[in-house]
């Protein structure tokens, strides 16, 4: 699942964040751990990766990270203020400066006609108070093309935070 352009990008983020002194944390839905994965992937990703959350169920992402289970009832777990709250939520329960969240629906099952297969909302938290968010439909291309996907705008997102912060 990791292939040789998410590797290259995870280095390339890692060394952005080294250079500004800057630690990650993450907060994975459908995921599952794999933007942890990927920047763990790299020998000495340590002094940058502070700690990561998988918080598949939405008991783990009131438990782990206090998302307001108020605000899953209301928007669902796969939604912009979800993914917010599990940003901002890592990020207070880390010592990171920049707290990513993943959480979509990978397949083949679970979607609907206002959330179909393979929408992924993310978000990046910073320290500053900023909070970014980016919503994609990647469409209904399978499970695990679904989340190589994810994984690389996880990355594409944090690269961006990281330049900004």
């Amino acid at each position: 699942m990791i292939d040789g352009a998410i590797l290259a990008q995870a280095e390339a983020l890692l060394a952005a964040c080294r250079q500004r002194g800057l630690k990650i944390a993450t907060a994975e839905s459908c995921t599952g751990g794999l933007v942890a994965g990927a920047l763990t992937a790299i020998a000495g990703s340590s002094d940058v990766v502070e700690r990561g959350f998988v918080t598949y169920s939405n008991e783990a992402k009131v438990e782990a990270i206090g998302v307001d289970a108020d605000l899953i009832g209301e928007h669902g777990a796969v939604s912009e203020p979800v993914a917010r709250a599990m940003a901002t939520g890592a990020l207070a329960r880390s010592r990171a400066d920049l707290a990513v969240a993943v959480t979509g629906i990978a397949g083949p099952g679970g979607g609907s006609a206002a959330k179909p297969v393979g929408l992924v909302h993310f978000a990046v938290a910073m320290r500053t108070g900023k909070v970014l968010h980016r919503e994609e439909r990647l469409g209904d291309i399978g499970r695990s093309e679904v989340r190589r996907l994810s994984v690389a705008v996880a990355l594409t997102m944090l690269e961006e935070a990281c330049a900004g912060a």
